[in-house]
């Protein structure tokens, strides 16, 4: 049997293959295309068990099938999955484009919309049915027959798009490396980075150390090497990834402008301007106007402190380490040298408190205390010897959800780190589904002998992802369509996660969830305080770097012409000009490798990350007030805003569970600006 047809438990990922891909959806495909067909000419009054539960079925299980795929694209990528998966991308890109653009289904859900029955249904049952008719007016059912397939044509073509921005993207990084064969030049970086860049050079038959520009190699070396034209090299080669500066195959530019062209059309084929409007549809921000209001607002508030920021580490870098001309690859450098020289300890000193088995045992044990949960592993098929499998369950006993955890780095999988789902809570003849995450990260894996070790950075992003994994393992609602992550507003959506990475600065927290990996003590207060008072150190200068970003989506997206004069690099620059306060060289090519946006679905949206930061922050005021670890306040936040999921607007979740409406006031306290 085809283990992509099996949708009786968890994923069959051991038997797992390519060539499974397109049969499996051949015969999906064909079968809702046939119930769609039977729904469309069903001529009975439609109610939800003759006419959405079917529909949520069978989509349910094409999405289950290509979700795996996609999945297995994105962990394990080869040349015969990615054949596969791009072979296929377009069909079901069409399969959803024309579902959402059936008339007669759409007539179908106003019917029932209006219907008596209606107001009998549950309140996630109705969210379901206006999230749909929102959908099919955004998907263009409404539209006369002749621009609604140039809407499909359109929408075909930005997921072919997107896939091949990400694949270049791959590409480009894993083409790179350097082999240093004398020992001298890479003085300065840590023992454990450079145990792997041995061993990473050992495996392709070479001898000295291997640099890449995956992130366990890249970072350490922009951190610690003391070489500057190290620096600089590895510099120029991750910020000029899949751009003209490279192989020509895996130039992104043609694909960015064809992007922004493409989706100015989308937008206005259904009567919006820009695409900005269009995307903020299902979003809780009203306008492309109000969240540049909200991003200039905040970026005003922040440059002052960039600029102080910077003036420190330009001083301290000609003062100390005789750089008397600050360069964008000196910067990750002196500022970590500026670190210690201030706070008197480093990112590699931390770094061995952190091994990996405890660093889990700690976060589990947060989310066990807050919500009255046990997390065990467990065992199920997996892609990769180095993935793990967990169950949650609740003080009864009573399974709640389970996820799979890959932490580390590899060629075959994409950067970043995400949380996406494999199966979705809901309610099924024989009882309730258990909802699966997939997490993933890209750690340094363990070498020596000796467990992996991550930063306190790299903990924080453990946490983040845990804190999406948990928003949708720990939903209550029973409806497929606002279950866990599942209809909730893309700008509410990093509130769970961004909450959890508050707990990794809490002393209650860290004090059992350290070990240094050779003495076996947990972190010194001492410290800790030390990087409590180092919490801030930059933050203007990370502040202004997210709101660069920020801006430059949202105005690319809302008031950039695709076709005019003007390139998105003049935009950055524009936007760097008035934001940020470190320029980096013209070569610089970000938005060649800015996949949020052009690989992912963060277009006109990546100011989500600073408007959830302002939901976050205040809710977790609410904890700081009542004590980190208080089962109460944790069982009301798992309750209004963990399991409510899509089933009603977040701001009605988060007022629900705050009592009121959200202030900036905690957001700007924990980023050490104060109330101006």
């Amino acid at each position: 049997m085809n283990p992509l047809l099996d949708f009786s438990g968890l994923p069959r990922f051991a038997e797992f293959k390519p060539e499974h891909v397109t049969p499996a959806l051949d015969q999906l495909l064909a079968e809702n295309r046939e119930l769609i067909a039977r729904q469309e000419a069903d001529g009975r009054e439609p109610s939800w068990e003759n006419f959405v539960a079917p529909l949520d079925d069978a989509n349910e299980r094409l999405r289950r099938a290509w979700g795996q795929v996609a999945h297995m694209n994105a962990v394990m990528n080869s040349p015969a999955l990615r054949e596969a998966y791009n072979a296929n991308l377009g069909r079901i890109t069409q399969y959803f484009t024309e579902l959402s653009q059936s008339e007669a289904l759409f007539r179908k859900y106003k019917a029932l919309r209006a219907s008596p029955g209606f107001s009998a249904l549950t309140q996630a049952q109705r969210k379901v049915i206006d999230n749909e008719l929102r959908d099919f007016r955004l998907g263009g059912a409404e539209l006369p027959a002749e621009r609604k397939a140039r809407f499909k044509q359109v929408t075909e073509r930005l997921a072919k798009l997107s896939s091949e921005f990400n694949d270049n993207l791959l590409d480009a990084t894993n083409a790179f490396e350097l082999i240093i064969q004398d020992r001298a030049q890479l003085s300065g970086i840590p023992d454990d980075v450079l145990e792997a860049a041995r061993k990473a050079a050992a495996e392709i038959g070479k001898t000295g150390w291997k640099l890449t520009l995956q992130m366990p190699s890249y970072l350490p070396v922009m951190q610690y090497a003391d070489n500057r034209e190290l620096r600089e090299r590895m510099y120029h080669a991750y910020a000029t990834r899949a751009s003209e500066f490279g192989n020509p195959a895996w130039d992104n530019s043609a694909l960015i402008s064809e992007i922004l062209k493409l989706r100015r059309e989308q937008a206005q084929l259904l009567g919006f301007k820009t695409f900005a409007e269009l995307s903020l549809q299902p979003k809780m921000a009203d306008s492309p106007a109000q969240v540049l209001r909200f991003l200039d607002e905040l970026a005003t508030r922040a440059k002052p402190y960039a600029e102080r920021d910077l003036a420190e580490l330009e001083e301290f870098a000609a003062r100390q380490l005789g750089l008397a001309e600050l360069q964008p690859w000196d910067v990750a450098y002196g500022s970590e040298k500026l670190r210690v020289a201030r706070y008197a300890f480093s990112d590699q000193e931390v770094k061995q408190y952190f091994p990996e088995q405890q660093v889990l045992a700690g976060m589990f044990r947060v989310v066990e205390t807050l919500y009255g949960l046990g997390i065990a592993a467990d065992d199920a098929p997996r892609w990769h010897e180095a993935v793990r499998f967990f169950s949650i369950r609740n003080a009864d006993g009573a399974l709640v959800g389970q996820f799979y955890l890959d932490l580390y780095a590899r060629p075959s999988k994409r950067g970043g780190a995400w949380m996406d789902d494999a199966i979705t809570r809901r309610r099924k003849a024989a009882g309730i589904q258990t909802p699966v995450a997939y997490l993933n990260c890209n750690f340094s894996a363990p070498v020596g002998g000796r467990p992996a070790m991550f930063t306190h950075d790299e903990v924080i992003t453990l946490f983040h992802e845990f804190g999406h994994g948990l928003h949708h393992l720990l939903t209550r609602v029973d409806v497929l369509g606002v279950s866990g992550i599942n209809g909730v507003e893309w700008d509410a959506v990093e509130l769970p996660s961004q909450f959890m990475e508050n707990f990794c600065w809490e002393w209650e927290v860290l004090k059992d969830m350290t070990r240094h990996v050779d003495s076996g003590n947990s972190l010194p207060r001492a410290l800790f305080d030390k990087m409590v008072a180092a919490k801030n150190f930059q933050s203007g200068l990370q502040t202004v770097r997210q709101l660069e970003f920020a801006l430059f989506d949202m105005h690319l997206h809302h008031d950039f012409e695709p076709v005019g004069t003007k390139t998105p690099l003049d935009l950055l620059d524009e936007v760097r000009s008035r934001v940020a306060v470190i320029i980096p060289p013209a070569y610089n090519r970000f938005p060649h490798g800015f996949s949020h946006i052009f690989g992912g679905g963060y277009a006109a949206g990546y100011y989500s990350y600073k408007w959830a930061e302002v939901l976050s922050a205040d809710a977790y005021s609410l904890f700081e007030e009542s004590g980190v670890l208080n089962p109460v306040v944790g069982e009301r936040f798992r309750e209004e805003i963990l399991a409510a999921g899509g089933s009603r607007p977040a701001l009605e979740s988060f007022v629900a569970f705050r009592g009121r409406e959200p202030k900036i006031d905690a957001l700007l306290r924990h980023n050490g600006m104060a109330v101006a």
